[in-house]
């Protein structure tokens, strides 16, 4: 049987065109594209009352990220199914094995709401596909039997575990322990991770389930629980996100975020200014603000690295910098997770480095002369 996350919806959820039309006409007094349908039938669409409510107008940040858009049907250069090449990297189902020391966990094919802008966009939502308890069983094997049989070897064990999906909070407290603790008992694991969106989408799952909290505050310390959620926007740091951030918190979890940047939706750097500032407020570190990947059905949203490194160079000496998150590009073809950095080295010579600040000042830092590094010259 499929995980709990196949269970009957909520009230209050938009999933059919049927029942975004009568929200739409409605609620907002507006009329809707009827093409919208067309988008659905492709890619699926499930907004909950709660993301919803945040919605002030169309077109909006809000409604950009849950609301379809005929523009997903068109036809974009450069753009795949599966860009990061996952499935290739897949050595049994529901394991993304890219990096030698770290594993993907995927355990749910279900969100609380569909962003619009997923990079698994090929099969979110597709309950047919939807893992069962036997088949996670089965990719967590794959993670022990990876480590013993590499146990004497040089070869890198894998240290760590990204449970994500799909969205880890959309299962059952039950369901969600059962992998924790079958993850946690793989001999090298050392720090398990939940790759999560519910604080952002859904906050009352959180704080309306203590029982969620005090599970997941057991599984704190060794090998310890981090979790990264997914803060887009500064309208999404709400009352409710707040309270759910700071039960995590409280409960001694570790958080990070990351964000993708997109045209319409946080592309402005003082948007993104915004955004990281609330996050440290909640105790919500910025980590990663990501390129948008080459998904299909996302090419709307697409920016262009200028605009990135212009979203970073605002952010660089102009706030906090445990406020600023590493710029990154997820390479095509499964080539991994590397930095954008804007120009602050501008030259390099034996004597030091030409370096210019946020500010576009330049300065000069200094090299150790050889006669100051030690016996023989050496470092």
């Amino acid at each position: 049987m499929p995980m709990g996350n196949s269970n009957p919806k909520k009230p209050g959820i938009i999933d059919s065109f049927r029942s975004l039309k009568q929200w739409v006409e409605d609620e907002k007094g507006m009329r809707i594209n009827a093409s919208i349908a067309d988008v659905i039938r492709q890619y699926p669409m499930k907004v909950n009352e709660y993301y919803r409510s945040l919605i002030e107008a169309e077109g909006d940040p809000i409604w950009k990220q849950s609301i379809p858009d005929p523009k997903e049907l068109r036809r974009y250069a450069n753009l795949e199914e599966d860009p990061l090449s996952e499935e290739r990297y897949s050595p049994v189902e529901m394991i993304v094995h890219r990096y030698p020391d770290r594993v993907l966990l995927l355990v749910s094919n279900e969100c609380a709401m569909y962003c619009r802008f997923c990079t698994r966009k090929r099969k979110i939502g597709d309950r047919t596909r939807n893992p069962t308890l036997s088949q996670i069983d089965s990719a967590i094997d794959y993670i022990a039997k990876f480590n013993t049989e590499n146990a004497d070897s040089s070869k890198p064990k894998i240290r760590d575990v990204l449970i994500s999906g799909g969205d880890p909070l959309t299962l059952s407290n039950s369901e969600l322990e059962h992998i924790l603790e079958l993850v946690r008992k793989v001999p090298g694991i050392e720090i398990l991770r939940i790759g999560t969106r519910i604080p952002v989408t859904d906050p009352v799952r959180i704080t309306e389930d203590r029982e969620l909290v005090e599970m997941l505050r057991k599984y704190r310390d060794g090998p310890p629980l981090y979790i990264n959620t997914h803060f887009n926007h500064p309208r999404e740091i709400t009352t409710e996100s707040r309270l759910a951030c700071r039960m995590l918190a409280d409960a001694g979890i570790p958080l990070g975020n990351q964000t993708v940047l997109m045209r319409g939706v946080n592309d402005e750097p003082e948007t993104m200014k915004q955004l990281v500032q609330g996050l440290l407020t909640m105790r919500v570190r910025p980590y990663y603000i990501y390129m948008p990947d080459l998904v299909e059905g996302t090419g709307h949203f697409r920016v262009t690295v200028q605009t990135g490194l212009k979203v970073i160079e605002h952010l660089r000496g102009y706030t906090t910098g445990l406020a600023v998150p590493l710029l990154l590009i997820d390479g095509p073809g499964g080539k991994g997770k590397t930095p954008v950095m804007p120009d602050y080295v501008q030259r390099l010579s034996a004597s030091g480095a030409m370096m210019k600040n946020y500010r576009g000042e330049e300065f000069i830092y200094p090299n150790p002369r050889q006669d100051e590094m030690g016996e023989n010259g050496k470092k």
